[in-house]
């Protein structure tokens, strides 16, 4: 008989199975991937995202087109590159990872990864924590600021950290039962928001409207009105956004269970609830701002309390809470990889501390655009190692790989294919100001043909029985 891993143990008591293939008798239903993506992507960041296209420069147009096809192009990333290797596999990205690249290379990649979402949770609680202080009349960050501005915005924002951090550590069902309570409503709110804004910019045309939008940008560059992202920016954007979700597989640790690939059209309540009719709606909230109030800093919580008052509020909270939930939980995961044998829940309480601390620096948030750019970038290859390496080196048979072992540890071939890529595109994006959005794509695909190219040597084995 194989030998017990007490790993594989302890993910059977916890339900969460980090380290063995999800039992048929654990499988979802399709309400729970709808409402989850719905959910996580109908929140926090659209009160930041849809702003800062206008304040880049973006036309109507090529928000409304571009947003169309590069939201098309994520939903189709997820249902045919992501969902098929995790239905049949049903692995975490960690552990099916560790079975190609050997658990100390995996070590490096999941505190990138950890790390990473770490941040990107913390914008989140920034987000609700701005929304938060309004009753209590704390002034908020500006768009201008790096670091906390008041001791009273760091207590909500520890509070606010604290209340998801706990969700999170419960585990995938409670996190997928939060998105599918608070997103039907969360969805209203957006759409209520949006149509508010739309009424009191007070235009009953689309000529109107672009000559307003114009306005609205030149006011918000102080009079330059220049634009920063072109259409394919638009489309890229939208497309690599979640990168290191798609092409990159993180979400592999979300569709293992899932009962079917086909769930992984869900991922489209996500991007047109989300990317495409919550983006709009921040984004025209902070035109109504702007003609209304004469002021274009896009604090979330200000922002949709202007718009629909109370209700605008509650759904700021939400929705940090909402994007924070699986953020977090996907990044409990990585750190839990690190050390198996700990407790998951202990371990993702710590990652929300890590999160909820990077959430009292508010420079996360205002700086989404580049910063998912990046973090798209440094962990969207990692994903096409995983692509390569099932379609031509396993051929698709998830026991090849559940019972092979990696030739090293520590694989070389992995970590050149990925160290390469990446290494290039920070230094266009941070050495000549090239905007991150287009390189998860080319580090995507370079790093999959350079793993293609030097592994071709490295054999894998499999375990002896005992």
């Amino acid at each position: 008989m194989t030998e017990t891993n007490p790993a594989s143990q302890e993910a059977s008591s916890s339900s969460e199975f980090e380290r063995e293939p999800v039992p048929k008798s654990e499988l979802k239903g399709a309400n729970k991937f709808w409402g989850m993506y719905a959910g996580e992507h109908c929140a926090g960041t659209e009160f930041m995202i849809g702003p800062l296209f206008l304040l880049n420069g973006v036309s109507l147009q090529n928000i409304f087109l571009g947003l169309l096809l590069g939201n098309l192009l994520a939903v189709l990333s997820w249902r045919y590159l992501c969902a098929p290797i995790a239905t049949q596999a049903r692995l975490t990205l960690y552990y099916h990872l560790e079975k190609i690249a050997g658990k100390h290379l995996v070590i490096l990649y999941n505190l990138a990864n950890g790390i990473l979402f770490c941040f990107l949770a913390g914008a989140m609680i920034t987000v609700s924590a701005t929304a938060v202080g309004i009753p209590f009349n704390i002034p908020m960050p500006t768009i201008d600021s790096i670091y906390p501005n008041s001791i009273a915005f760091v207590v909500i924002v520890l509070a606010v950290g604290s209340v998801i951090a706990v969700v999170a550590a419960r585990g995938y069902d409670t996190v997928a039962k939060f998105a599918n309570v608070a997103a039907p409503w969360m969805i209203l709110v957006f759409a209520a928001c949006g149509i508010v804004a739309f009424n009191q910019l007070e235009v009953s045309d689309w000529a109107a409207l672009k000559s307003l939008w114009s306005e609205s940008i030149v006011f918000a560059q102080a009079g330059q009105g220049d634009s920063t992202m072109g259409f394919w920016s638009v489309v890229f954007f939208g497309w690599f956004c979640n990168a290191a979700m798609h092409v990159g597989m993180s979400d592999l640790s979300v569709f293992r269970f899932a009962k079917k690939p086909s769930y992984g059209w869900a991922s489209a309540a996500g991007m047109y609830v989300g990317h495409y009719m919550a983006w709009i709606a921040a984004a025209f909230m902070l035109a109504a701002q702007i003609k209304l109030l004469k002021d274009a800093n896009p604090v979330p919580g200000p922002m949709a309390y202007s718009v629909t008052g109370i209700a605008g509020i509650i759904c700021v909270i939400v929705a940090g809470w909402t994007t924070a939930n699986p953020t977090i939980y996907r990044a409990g995961l990585a750190f839990q990889a690190i050390v198996p044998k700990a407790s998951r829940f202990k371990v993702t309480l710590f990652t929300g501390l890590v999160a909820t601390i990077a959430g009292t620096f508010p420079a996360f948030a205002w700086k989404l655009l580049t910063f998912v750019g990046t973090y798209g970038t440094i962990l969207a290859p990692i994903g096409a190692i995983i692509f390569f390496d099932w379609h031509y080196r396993r051929n698709g048979d998830p026991e090849q790989l559940r019972n092979a072992q990696p030739a090293s540890s520590f694989s070389i071939p992995v970590l050149v294919s990925w160290v390469i890529p990446v290494g290039i595109a920070l230094y266009l994006i941070y050495g000549k100001g090239i905007a991150a959005h287009f390189f998860p794509l080319p580090c995507w695909l370079g790093c999959g043909l350079l793993y293609l190219i030097l592994s071709k040597k490295e054999t894998t084995v499999a375990p002896q029985n005992t």
